[in-house]
């Protein structure tokens, strides 16, 4: 019996694991996501992630002890291919979570720090309250800062002998570059109008396939490497983004092999505004999503490592779980039909 309970944050999907998963070993959480790839674990990830108990879209994670007692938990994101590095989203509905179900005591009138240990680093969901309700959750990210500037994608370019070098020839990529930036993750952005579109429900299957090629496109890139961590390298996600006006844009994350976020994306929102800050941007940022939802992000910080970006949104509780397997199920733990 595996227990979960279920939030959304800006439309975008998080299924908590509360009960029902083996214990993950590691001597920090980043060392626990690599263990979690044990068929053991990973199994009840695809139980819960894959159809028909999720769906192509669907995000979640396991809660783990965090690194130290600086910390007030520690987590692994979850998605239909694996486990990310980050999750802004995520960490916006575990602050409701952790005071909504009293693992963190909160102020009824105030803000509580509800500290996270990632597998990027450590970070912040600092919860507002007002007459003990949640009003709003704010992010704080790890050090975001910029990797690349204008890489030239050309065509989707593949791994054999014979594959066209990026940059050369005609492709849907040709002509198109990418800023590379890291938020927790690695992203690459592109401006839809790049391809003649733009953040819309009607263009998703076409974005989702050119976030693909982007991906493919930047596998092995200089740009895709995390300066510090390899563990924390690849290109995880691809932003395209439409300008609405100054500090003001629309955004669909397609991210992991065509997965879309429903969210304007928290960890993509920080990767996003350290391009911006690294463009002279100093004021909050109004970033949404494909599904009219918002995020607000500002810098709070500047460090030698990068910005130290803020993003605020809200998290809805949407449920409560408990899945069980059938030994005699011919599907087993599932499938994916994207």
């Amino acid at each position: 019996m595996i227990h979960t309970i279920d939030y959304h944050t800006g439309g975008e999907p998080f299924r908590i694991v509360v009960s029902g998963v083996p214990d993950i070993p590691g001597g920090t959480v980043l060392e626990r996501r690599e263990s979690a790839a044990a068929p053991e674990i990973d199994g009840v990830r695809r139980l819960l992630c894959h159809e028909p108990r999720g769906h192509a879209d669907m995000y979640g994670c396991f809660l783990v002890p965090p690194d130290d007692e600086g910390a007030d938990l520690g987590v692994l994101f979850w998605h239909k291919d694996g486990y990310s590095t980050a999750c802004g989203h995520g960490t916006i509905a575990l602050g409701v979570h952790a005071v909504d179900s009293g693992l963190v005591r909160a102020d009824p009138d105030g803000e509580t720090d509800v500290v996270v240990d990632v597998p990027s680093g450590r970070v912040t969901a600092r919860v507002r309250c007002a007459a003990g309700r949640i009003e709003a959750v704010t992010f704080r990210n790890v050090p975001s800062y910029v990797l690349a500037r204008d890489v030239e994608l050309g065509p989707l370019a593949g791994t054999g002998p014979d594959a066209p070098a990026a940059g050369s020839g005609t492709g849907p990529l040709a002509g198109v570059r990418a800023d590379v930036s890291y938020g927790g993750a690695i992203y690459a952005s592109v401006p839809a109008a790049a391809f003649g579109l733009s953040v819309a429900p009607e263009h998703l299957t076409e974005l989702i396939a050119l976030g693909r090629a982007v991906k493919a496109a930047l596998a092995g890139h200089p740009a895709s490497r995390h300066p510090g961590d390899d563990r924390l390298s690849g290109i995880y996600g691809v932003i395209f983004y439409d300008e609405l006006g100054p500090g003001h844009q629309r955004n669909v994350t397609v991210f992991a092999d065509g997965e879309v976020d429903r969210s304007p994306c928290g960890s993509g929102t920080a990767a996003r505004l350290a391009l911006l800050h690294a463009d002279g941007f100093t004021g909050t940022l109004v970033h949404e999503g494909i599904v009219g939802t918002s995020f607000r992000a500002r810098v709070a910080e500047v460090t030698e490592e990068g910005i130290v970006p803020e993003v605020e949104g809200m998290a809805y509780r949407t449920g409560e779980h408990r899945f069980t397997l059938d030994p005699r199920d011919p599907v087993g733990t599932g499938f994916t039909l994207r």
